[in-house]
């Protein structure tokens, strides 16, 4: 139904993805006796959905090919169909396919055999509203993972192009009924669906990104299996927008490393962000999370990397969030990089994110889902106007000249002021004095109590 009411806000004729294969429906199997809808599923269903463009070759049937169907009882494949089928998808009012794939994904534990964690789907969202791409961008993400920064960037664009009124709001600041129906134009909905570009290294992340871009709607998606820090890869200028969070602490054999990454250094975090303006075409712009060393480290690298960021591109944010961001996965504290490349940066706008709108303990639990986000991108988007420069407060203005005879430091604590309150304390006889009264007291109280026990 949704990709119906998609099709008729772009004014084009629907087309069914099961015309000509009715029997992979749901409805058409979700009845079968255990046995048989094994058979049916692995046989007919399976394979129809690794070809699912009708034998095209796509980058999707490219990497489903080896994909095998490891459902191994009948019992457990009918059981989980019954479970999906009391959801009642199709009754839903917003298309919960790709929301239900992320509840999946948001299970994937970094000791899993994937050895990877999702970023926080509130925290890529306010990573894309910082960025703001639109239709025409050319959108990367060279770490792909999962794709919920090229998904969320997708339904931000799309959010940007439907009317007011179709548009809804989850409880946790979700927007859903994203038709696009202000986009008319063909050739623009062709652009969008082509400017989705992913690289992962790892195989099944490849899958299961595919996957769920496919179930968000991008038909064709553009992900492919490869090292994007390694020798072979020659793209460079190509893309207008790069979105983000690269794996922390990893490192890559020296020998390995891309001749154009140049901070001399195995460190992926740093070679990541390197690699990001090596993408980047002149003007465009980049959003990336970064462990807090990034900031501050103090080897030759992690300098390096930063008079790069700050002489070679306009580093417009710094944005601090809290460590128990990633928590139960890692509790390491991590920091919001937006820039642009290609201009020297004037000065860096810092904001000290206190609460993310979740717990920052193990359990995560919801608070408001939003915590300071939006005053992040409120405060982000008038910051020329504003211009603040009082450091006792979240966001300030530092100047490129200040950061830079501090070493290209980017931490926050350099720069922001702490107000302390001061406490005006008694004279030390006068405390003295008051110890021995409370001495002299508590004697006489320990008296009475004996003299009261005696007469007992």
């Amino acid at each position: 139904m949704a990709e119906q009411k998609k099709a008729q806000a772009k004014k084009q004729p629907y087309k069914s993805v099961f015309e000509g294969h009715e029997d992979c429906r749901w409805s058409g199997w979700k009845h079968y006796p255990a046995e048989k809808m094994l058979t049916h599923v692995r046989d007919i269903v399976f394979p129809f959905i690794k070809n699912i463009h009708d034998g095209e070759k796509t980058l999707f049937s490219q990497h489903m090919k080896d994909a095998v169907f490891i459902i191994p009882k009948p019992s457990l494949l009918q059981e989980a169909v019954a479970i999906l089928d009391d959801l009642n998808i199709t009754a839903q009012n917003r298309d919960t396919q790709g929301d239900i794939y992320e509840y999946l994904l948001s299970e994937l534990k970094s000791a899993g055999k994937n050895g990877q964690f999702r970023t926080p789907r509130h925290i890529i969202g306010m990573i894309v509203e910082l960025v703001d791409p639109d239709i025409g961008d050319r959108i990367c993400d060279p770490a792909c993972g999962t794709a919920g920064f090229l998904i969320n960037a997708y339904e931000h664009i799309i959010w940007k192009h439907t009317s007011p009124d179709m548009v809804q709001e989850d409880d946790e600041g979700k927007y859903y009924g994203l038709y696009g129906d202000k986009i008319s134009d063909k050739n623009a909905w062709a652009l969008l669906w082509s400017s989705f570009y992913g690289y992962d290294f790892e195989p099944t992340m490849v899958r299961i990104s595919l996957m769920n871009m496919v179930l968000h709607g991008i038909a064709t998606p553009n992900i492919e299996m490869t090292d994007t820090l390694s020798k072979g890869v020659t793209e460079e200028n190509k893309y207008t927008v790069v979105l983000a969070n690269p794996p922390f602490k990893g490192s890559i054999d020296k020998s390995d490393i891309n001749d154009h990454l140049t901070v001399g250094t195995t460190k992926t975090e740093l070679l990541f962000v390197e690699r990001m303006m090596n993408l980047l075409q002149i003007g465009g712009k980049c959003g990336v999370i970064v462990p807090d060393g990034v900031l501050f480290g103090t080897s030759n690298a992690h300098r390096k990397l930063r008079q790069l960021l700050l002489e070679k591109c306009q580093l417009e944010a710094v944005i601090s969030m809290p460590s128990g961001v990633f928590k139960p996965y890692a509790g390491v504290s991590t920091a919001v990089l937006v820039f642009i490349k290609g201009e020297k940066t004037d000065k860096v706008w810092f904001y000290d994110m206190e609460a993310d709108g979740y717990s920052l303990d193990d359990k995560r639990n919801f608070i408001d889902g939003k915590g300071d986000i939006p005053d992040i991108i409120r405060s982000f988007r008038k910051r020329h106007e504003v211009n603040p420069l009082d450091r006792k407060g979240k966001c300030f203005f530092v100047p490129f000249g200040e950061i830079k005879e501090n070493g290209y430091d980017l931490s926050i604590s350099k720069y922001k002021e702490i107000e302390y309150e001061e406490v005006a304390y008694e004279k030390p006889d006068v405390i003295m004095e008051k110890i021995v009264g409370l001495e002299d007291k508590i004697k006489a109280n320990i008296g009475d109590l004996k003299e009261m026990l005696q007469q007992k």
